[in-house]
């Protein structure tokens, strides 16, 4: 179910659909500039396209500005006629994607530092656009209170559709649309018994998502008395659209495609996608190819990075004009330890609020112990044996089904209570959920010590004690486990994620339609939620775009990109590197990037590295895609230069992913030589000089810098540089990790490094 998927930390699905009628839903990229002068009009040409190789299919989209073109249900002989068709750049199968599921302005410094937003008043002015469940608009976050009219530049609407009217939008929330042609096409109709066919969010994921990007400040708020406090989005003055592409079976690139079409139109300046669907070439990824589009037009793109951390290769998101970002933790927790009666004490973490245990220790069961199926220890639905567990507490192995639902598992069998232990897969990390009983989740090794002893002793006993909110946890932040990882596994020569930014156990608005764990049986209604996942830490930056974009009008989205990258940071303020929770290790730049967000410093970076959409060009040339691959992503009827030597290296791109080739290193002792160049921008003193330093973590990769001194005399000023990669003999598969820094005394300007073989 969709509302477990937040909880869940999935595998991305990138699967095509199909039904039994043996027709599959396609998307169709046809050539703009190949129309024939017989048509006056694209969508004649399209139809006509479409009717040669089907009487009775029919358009579910046409798009005009992501991509040109348009969606259909076709069988795979159709599929295959209509892209021999002149004009028909691609035919690509539809995807199918799913979500990647207070304290924070506090935690980034924005509550103390607000001054330092010299434009904020424009703030008004910026329109962010979120892709998710659609929205909660009576949500407390979306209070329109002190807001100026609507910018005229918008161009949105606010669709009506079941139980949500025109008058849902304000001056806050000021678009709302809904998209399930694609969804519908492929599962029939939407079932409006338990979903809404409109922008109203039944899930919770987009109200959450909407309003920690761009909610207003709602004083008060928490969950059940955890994390109270004063919520607000990022960038709390930022009007925002949603655009309502998921539903309870999944989010469909067709849908998405048109949601990003018409977020375009209706020109928002943020789009904030927290959601993927698998790693694909730039010019089969539906998210990518809408986003190019975006950037074209000076809106900056966020996309969550995903969720299958720790495992390496497993990011989504990971074109270069999309800013991927990944997830860390807080300094804040929410702590429930578990009292055995051998006397020792675990810590662990909760949201539960209610009937508490009785004042005294309780019988444990381990429960696998507790059930005759093989997956007892799981507590999955109807394994556990009443008579086994009833008025005790029992200890469930963490995997397969929703944390909150063991729990609710326990409950239904008789149990008192739950302490859930991460397995080897979840290591460390501990996420807090607001349980339907009294229950706990501790780590692996702790874990692993409770089992012993509830296995071991003949009487064993336990309780927990529930100590509400903790600030000032440290270290913090900590890369989280779940977090996807890098490398690239599209192109290794860009290092992703870019970025990390706050992403676990986040306090923002949520849905009246369900509870806060997303259980059917789940009745309680609350108006703020705590969740996590890197679906929470994408609108962190969104928000802080929104911010930077009100502070400098005139930059792109790669210059904001640019001044949150440059400007994070990758170490605690006793120069340790920030920590990995799955390994308890300091983290590398395959798991944070370039570093976690510090917007106070964004704001005013120094220099930044600029990148224009000639310059993606060039990058795909740099790719060797054909003249249609590339048409494909840019939609430009125009074609590599042969004589020009394009290289992947050179794109201005603030990280450095070096890749060795494989036979070059390692063999006979020699050193590989590899160079990049960049540009960087003047946007701090006018008159300033740079000096560069440089660091690597091993001494078989030597990094240079020439000129290593850059010297600017104005504002937007431009100089380049060229790094020297000397690369020595290493065994295969080894990465070395490095650091480059431009200082003028005032401004630090920091790349991280990766070299890999």
């Amino acid at each position: 179910m969709m509302k477990l998927i937040i909880f869940l930390f999935l595998t991305l699905c990138s699967c095509y659909v199909s039904t039994a009628d043996n027709k599959k839903t396609y998307i169709i990229h046809m050539s703009k500039h190949h129309m024939p002068t017989s048509y006056s009009d694209h969508t004649q040409w399209y139809d006509t396209s479409l009717k040669s190789v089907s009487d009775s299919a029919e358009m579910i989209y046409t798009y005009h500005n992501v991509i040109h073109g348009f969606s259909t249900r076709l069988t795979d002989q159709e599929a295959q006629q209509l892209e021999s068709l002149p004009g028909i750049l691609s035919v690509l199968p539809e995807l199918r994607y799913e979500l990647h599921t207070t304290r924070t302005p506090e935690f980034l410094g924005l509550e103390q530092n607000g001054n330092l937003f010299p434009q904020s008043d424009k703030e008004g002015d910026v329109i962010i656009g979120v892709l998710d469940t659609g929205v909660w608009p009576e949500s407390k976050s979306f209070d329109d209170t002190g807001m100026g009219p609507v910018p005229s530049a918008w161009n949105g609407a606010c669709e009506t559709g079941t139980n949500f009217t025109a008058s849902a939008c304000n001056k806050k929330l000021i678009g709302a649309r809904f998209f399930a042609k694609g969804y519908e096409a492929t599962l029939g109709p939407i079932d409006e018994s338990k979903e809404n066919r409109s922008p109203r969010d039944d899930d919770g994921h987009g109200t959450h998502t909407s309003t920690t990007t761009g909610g207003s400040v709602v004083a008060g708020a928490n969950l059940f008395g955890y994390a109270t406090g004063s919520a607000r989005g990022m960038a709390p003055r930022a009007r925002v659209a949603v655009y309502k592409v998921c539903w309870v079976g999944g989010c469909f690139s067709s849908d998405i495609l048109s949601a990003m079409d018409k977020a375009v139109s209706d020109n928002v300046n943020v789009l904030s996608l927290s959601l993927g669907g698998g790693t694909a070439d730039y010019y089969r990824d539906s998210v990518a190819i809408g986003a190019y589009a975006a950037m074209e037009k000076g809106i900056f793109v966020s996309c969550s990075a995903g969720n299958a951390g720790p495992t390496s290769f497993s990011l989504s998101n990971v074109s270069p004009w999309i800013t991927t970002v990944g997830a860390g933790t807080l300094d804040r927790d929410f702590p429930a330890y578990v009292n055995l009666g051998n006397g020792k004490n675990y810590s662990g973490v909760s949201l539960y609020r209610g009937p508490t245990l009785p004042d005294k220790m309780l019988p444990i069961v381990y429960a696998g112990n507790a059930s005759n199926s093989t997956s007892g220890a799981l507590c999955m639905p109807g394994t556990l044996i009443p008579e086994k567990v009833k008025g005790k507490l029992v200890l469930c192995d963490r995997g397969v089904n929703a944390r909150v639902q063991k729990g609710s598992v326990v409950k239904e069998a008789g149990g008192a209570g739950m302490v859930l232990t991460n397995t080897a897969a979840n290591g460390e990390e501990l996420v807090a959920d607001a349980h339907l009983l009294p229950a706990t989740t501790v780590g692996q090794k702790a874990g692993d010590e409770i089992r012993k002893y509830v296995i071991s002793d003949p009487n064993p006993t336990a309780t927990i004690d529930f100590e509400g909110t903790k600030l000032g946890i440290q270290p913090s932040p900590v890369v989280a486990s779940f977090s996807s990882r890098g490398p690239n596994t599209i192109t290794p020569e860009i290092l992703k994620p870019d970025v990390l930014a706050p992403g676990v156990n986040i306090l923002a608005g949520w849905t009246g339609a369900v509870g806060p764990t997303g259980l059917a049986d789940d009745t309680r209604r609350v108006g703020f939620n705590i969740i996590s996942g890197t679906s929470m830490s994408c609108p962190h930056v969104s928000g802080l775009a929104a911010l930077l974009k009100a502070a400098h009008p005139e930059w792109s989205p790669a210059a904001i990109k640019s001044a949150l990258m440059t400007t994070s940071y990758t170490s605690y303020k006793n120069g340790k590197v920030l920590q990995d929770l799955a390994t308890g290790n300091p983290s590398t730049p395959f798991d944070h990037g370039a570093g976690h967000v510090d917007p106070v410093s964004a704001v005013n970076p120094g220099l930044i590295y600029d990148i224009t959409a000639d310059d993606y060009f060039d990058f795909l040339c740099a790719l060797n895609y054909t003249a249609s691959q590339i048409q494909l992503v840019t939609k430009r009827n125009t074609t590599c230069d042969p004589k020009k030597t394009y290289s992947l290296g050179n794109l201005n791109y603030p990280s450095f992913a070096v890749v060795v080739p494989s036979d070059s290193t390692g063999k006979s002792g020699g050193t590989t030589v590899v160079k990049h160049t960049r540009t960087l921008t003047n946007v701090g003193s006018a008159s300033s000089t740079y000096k560069v330093s440089t660091f690597s973590d091993s001494k078989t990769v030597q990094i240079s810098v020439v000129p290593n001194t850059l010297t600017f005399s104005q504002v937007n000023e431009k100089k380049t540089y060229t790094v020297t990669f000397a690369v020595g003999s290493m065994p295969m598969n080894s990465n070395v990790f490095g650091r480059i820094e431009w200082s003028d005394g005032k401004f630090m300007v920091g790349s991280s490094v990766a070299v890999s073989w």
